[in-house]
């Protein structure tokens, strides 16, 4: 009787495993859709901005997320299909692609803080290089279209102040046309409209542009990492209830 009373307990743990892991892998699929839409989200979105930073540590954060949540959500069909299955190897299977997936959203991770730590400081060194030394220089168009794009969208002017641009290539070519501030300065573009560097007629905010992307690109980086979280908390779940599984499973027969 003590022995039927064991299998009988055993079955309805293993049950309530199976629940739990498709309960699970429907979370462990959203989470990396959610996963994936972040990292496209974040190259997409604002994906002129990257051109203006030294390095590709963002960029490569990025892709790494969009990779990661393809292979959580490939990963969560297969394993429905594990347990379905109830087989060993498929549940070892499924639980090393669980913790490969982990191990590369860490580094995703870890990349984001070290970015995370040392933006700031990337910023001050190279954007305002960036911006005076290839503004409407040749072969350098993505350049020009990215410094537009962020003076208008943080409404922001040089680098640090306005008077940042007075010492640009541009401005002080023959091109420049007597302006003294590129025309996406200008609260309303109009033709020749950064001839005039008033406060009635361009932006001119403290801190200048390098305050806008950094605070920017932070809280991009918080979101990666918060997504990031999140979904490897999820898989520290499903590597549990796997191995549960996994131990409640009678050995595949030969």
């Amino acid at each position: 009787m003590s022995q039927l009373y064991k299998d009988d307990h055993d079955d309805w743990v293993a049950v309530c495993l199976k629940y739990l892991l498709f309960i699970f892998n429907f979370l462990f699929w959203v989470g990396g859709a959610a996963v994936m839409a972040v990292g496209i989200w974040t190259l997409i979105d604002k994906s002129d901005y990257l051109s203006l930073l030294a390095s590709s540590t963002f960029a490569v954060s990025a892709y790494i997320l969009i990779f990661a949540g393809g292979l959580v959500m490939i990963t969560g069909f297969l394993g429905c299909c594990a347990v379905i299955r109830e087989q060993r190897s498929c549940l070892s299977a499924y639980f090393s692609c669980l913790l490969l997936i982990f191990l590369i959203e860490l580094v995703a991770g870890v990349l984001a803080y070290v970015y995370y730590q040392r933006l700031s400081e990337e910023l001050k060194q190279h954007l305002n290089h960036t911006m005076t030394e290839n503004y409407a220089q040749p072969r350098k168009n993505h350049i020009t279209h990215a410094v537009d794009r962020l003076q208008q969208d943080f409404k922001c002017c040089g680098s640090n102040h306005s008077s940042d641009w007075q010492y640009s290539v541009y401005i002080s070519s023959q091109e420049a046309g007597d302006r003294v501030v590129p025309d996406s300065c200008c609260k309303t573009i109009t033709l020749q409209c950064g001839q005039r560097d008033h406060p009635s007629n361009i932006y001119k905010v403290e801190g200048g542009c390098i305050t806008k992307l950094e605070q920017f690109l932070a809280d991009h980086l918080l979101i990666i990492g918060a997504v990031g979280i999140g979904v490897a908390c999820l898989q520290i779940c499903g590597m549990i209830f796997t191995f549960c599984l996994y131990r409640r499973i009678k050995m595949d027969p030969y």
